[in-house]
């Protein structure tokens, strides 16, 4: 039985290997000093999308860390989120539960969302689906310090698929139109905290 178990704890390893392993490219990198934000979505196993995204923002990782794990501040880089509620749990242990509530558009329904993350601050936040109506969701998001820690660069990953009746190509076209702008509301937000922390 424990070897079982290993052979199943190192396969779930080498499965996530590949989503874990990405970083932005030379190409992307350049981008992302020009002050854009990136993304990619393509499609993946199981009709799931694959999300991958950067944003460079100019203030430290505990920062955007402190932005970026506060429920209360989560619509204001989110648009559509409508409500964000802490289940179980406290990030300061190390993990907690999370209950989110997105509104639809004339192509998306609505989304009930919960989901389980696990912090190492201020580098890490691995999330997976925990409840609610999307079937996969399972991703990072990694904060990586530059110049000396003064700017962060936020590495966003992500397969995410929910049952609904609009073709697959559509939902990637949307999560690559509105990945950026998270992210680029996500800079605003984090800018906005450091000049009040002054």
């Amino acid at each position: 039985m424990k070897i079982k178990s290993v052979g199943l704890a190192l396969a779930a390893c080498l499965a996530a290997t590949p989503l874990l392993a990405w970083s932005p490219t030379p190409d992307t990198q350049k981008t992302l000093r020009n002050g854009r934000a990136w993304a990619e979505v393509l499609p993946d196993t199981d009709g799931a999308a694959l999300i991958r995204a950067a944003v460079d923002i100019a203030a430290p990782p505990s920062t955007v860390w402190a932005v970026m794990t506060d429920c209360r501040l989560a619509g204001r880089f989110i648009s559509d989120l409508a409500s964000c509620t802490v289940l179980q749990g406290d990030q300061r242990r190390g993990w907690d539960v999370r209950d989110q509530f997105s509104h639809g558009n004339l192509f998306l329904p609505d989304i009930h969302n919960v989901v389980r993350s696990e912090y190492t601050p201020y580098s890490l936040i691995r999330f997976r689906k925990a409840g609610g109506t999307l079937q996969i969701e399972d991703g990072e998001w990694r904060l990586e310090p530059l110049d000396g820690g003064a700017a962060t660069r936020v590495i966003y990953i992500n397969r995410v698929k929910a049952d609904i009746l609009v073709p697959a190509p559509l939902v990637r076209a949307g999560l690559r139109g509105s990945t950026p702008k998270v992210l680029l509301a996500l800079r605003r937000e984090s800018l906005a905290a450091a000049a009040r922390a002054g």
